[in-house]
C-alpha cells in the first residue's frame, strides 16, 4: 500500500510521458515508411495485409541487440543460425496465402513469432512448431507482449509431429527444406493452402500448393518469395505447375 506523500515508494524513474509519447510516434512512423516503401514495394497489395504491418510494433519481436535495425528490410539474427524474415518477404508469404478470417493455421518454424502475429491478427487461430526452445519461449513473450492471444506456440519437432486429421486451412513452413516433404500435404483441409520453400542455397524456391481435393493439387512458384537468392536471380525463376517442380527445377 502506498503511504500519502510517497506515491512511489521504490524511487522508481519512469521516462517523462512526453518521452514515451514521442517515442510511440516515432516507432508508429517508422511502421508506416516499412509498410509503404518496403512491403508495399514488392508488390504486396493486400490490405488486410499491409494493415497488420501498420499496426503490429515489429520491435518486440527483434532481439534487444538488433531493436534498432528492427524496421529495416534486412534478416536479423536471432541466434543459432536463423533469421527473422524480412518483412517484404514475409508480406509476401502472407499475401500469397490469402487468408480468410476464420482459417486455421499451422505455422512450422516459429522464429521470433512475428509472421506468427501476423497470421494471428488475419485469422482465427494460429498453432507454430519450434524446435528450438529458448526460440519458443522468446516467442511466447513476444506474442504476450503484443497483446496476440489466439496464437500458441508448441515447442515440438515438425517432422515427428502428427496433426491427426485434415484440420488447418493453411500451413506456412518459413525455413528452407532441403527435398519438398509432402507428409504436409495431408494435413491440409480441401481448399486449403500450404506455403514451402524448398532446395539449397543458392537456388531454393518458394512454392504455394492449394489442395483443391484429396489428390487434386497445384503450385504456384512465386519468384519474389526467396530468402536467399540474389534478387538479380529472382526474374529468372520460372512458373512451376506441380509440386515436384518445386525442387527439380532450377533457374
Amino acid at each position: 500500500m502506498f503511504l500519502a506523500g510517497n506515491a512511489n515508494p521504490r524511487n522508481l524513474r519512469f521516462p517523462p510521458v512526453a518521452t514515451r509519447i514521442s517515442s510511440m510516434h516515432a516507432h508508429s512512423a517508422v511502421r508506416s515508411q516499412m509498410t509503404f516503401q518496403q512491403v508495399r514495394a514488392w508488390n504486396v497489395l493486400d490490405e488486410h495485409v499491409l494493415d497488420v504491418f501498420e499496426r503490429l510494433p515489429r520491435e518486440l519481436f527483434v532481439p534487444a541487440a538488433w531493436r534498432g535495425a528492427a524496421y529495416g528490410d534486412m534478416p536479423i539474427p536471432l541466434g543459432d543460425g536463423q533469421h527473422m524474415l524480412r518483412p517484404s518477404l514475409a508480406g509476401r508469404l502472407l499475401q500469397s496465402l490469402a487468408l480468410k478470417r476464420n482459417d486455421r493455421v499451422l505455422e512450422i518454424g516459429t522464429g521470433s513469432g512475428y509472421v506468427t502475429a501476423c497470421l494471428a491478427m488475419l485469422t482465427t487461430q494460429v498453432l507454430s512448431l519450434e524446435i528450438r526452445p529458448e526460440l519458443a519461449a522468446r516467442a511466447r513473450a513476444s506474442l504476450a507482449a503484443a497483446a496476440i492471444g489466439n496464437a500458441e506456440v508448441e515447442e515440438a519437432d515438425a517432422f515427428a509431429w502428427d496433426a491427426g486429421s485434415p484440420r488447418f486451412d493453411a500451413i506456412v513452413i518459413t525455413g528452407s527444406m532441403p527435398v519438398y516433404d509432402p507428409r504436409f500435404e495431408a494435413w491440409l483441409r480441401p481448399g486449403g493452402r500450404l506455403f514451402a520453400v524448398a532446395g539449397t542455397a543458392p537456388v531454393d524456391v518458394a512454392g504455394l500448393l492449394a489442395r483443391v481435393a484429396h489428390e487434386d493439387r497445384q503450385v504456384v512458384a512465386d519468384p519474389a518469395i526467396d530468402r536467399v537468392r540474389p534478387q538479380s536471380a529472382v526474374e529468372d525463376l520460372a512458373v512451376v505447375a506441380t509440386v515436384e517442380d518445386i525442387v527439380a527445377r532450377a533457374p
